[in-house]
């Protein structure tokens, strides 16, 4: 989820349950604040935690998987104590970044954290972000060796790792895709779902897609799909959530305010997102 802002760079709180409301009312099936998405490493410790509350509290029973990970074990254990009283259902914790650890030390680190909570640990690997890929050895030994690491957010684009990951992973182990443009061939392979960056933007749209998948309805699935591309693409022109937040204040539902060090979009990319939410909508 988006963390909008207003435009003297306070959190818009109203914006943000609205946009709660509206991924409920378009029956999405879980909510992952404090993500990447949500500019999160620009977020006091404060913010994050009103941010997981209002969350919880108009979540209607949908899980509230929230970002909790830094790249150093004590931090990041301490952000997970300091959201863990409100109620977060899982954490999604990165892969940590820029310390470039090795896949032993990665397995170490995931350990140590799942140790420090009883809630479930969803791990996120995202190599474009991190410096750092998680291999899929790595990922199915945690998956077998840690009871509350439940499952892991793949966005490498690596497709022949992630489907090693899918093939190999132990019963109730899920693999969630983790770039939007690989949900149709990952679902379609045994991936349980997707966290997404596109359902900012359009949410019922997504929904219909996850839901046309889980059913094994592929030719609705592959119309959604082709549908849903130029979005898909056109969200990462810039760096997330760049294009993404200025498509929410073309739709009235946020300022086009980000916290430095991200500014808003060029005039380029607003050209590209327009024309996209009107080829989406037309």
């Amino acid at each position: 989820m988006l963390t909008p802002f207003k435009k003297d760079g306070s959190v818009d709180w109203d914006a943000f349950a609205a946009s709660v409301d509206r991924q409920i009312e378009a029956g999405i099936h879980f909510l992952v604040p404090l993500g990447t998405t949500g500019e999160t490493p620009c977020l006091s410790v404060k913010e994050r935690i009103e941010i997981l509350k209002i969350a919880k509290a108009r979540a209607k029973g949908r899980p509230v998987v929230v970002g909790g990970g830094t790249n150093s074990l004590e931090a990041t254990v301490e952000s997970m104590r300091q959201l863990e009283p409100y109620g977060p259902d899982a954490f999604l914790i990165v892969v940590p970044y820029y310390n470039k650890p090795t896949q032993e030390g990665q397995y170490q680190y995931f350990k140590a954290v799942a140790a420090a909570t009883e809630k479930p640990i969803v791990i996120y690997n995202v190599p474009g972000r991190t410096g750092c890929n998680m291999e899929a050895a790595t990922t199915l030994r945690l998956a077998r060796d840690v009871k509350n690491i439940v499952a892991v957010k793949e966005a490498s684009g690596k497709y022949a790792q992630i489907s090693e990951i899918i093939a190999g992973a132990p019963e109730g182990f899920s693999v969630l895709s983790g770039n939007d443009d690989e949900t149709l061939s990952l679902m379609a392979t045994g991936a349980s779902g997707i966290v997404s960056v596109a359902s900012n933007v359009a949410p019922v749209e997504m929904v219909k897609l996850a839901e046309a998948l889980l059913a094994n309805n592929m030719p609705e699935a592959r119309g959604l799909h082709h549908l849903l591309s130029p979005l898909f693409k056109n969200l990462f022109i810039e760096s997330n959530p760049i294009p993404a937040k200025y498509a929410m204040a073309r739709l009235g539902l946020m300022e086009n305010t980000l916290r430095l060090p991200l500014v808003p979009a060029s005039a380029k990319t607003e050209d590209i997102i327009n024309q996209t939410l009107k080829d989406l909508w037309q």
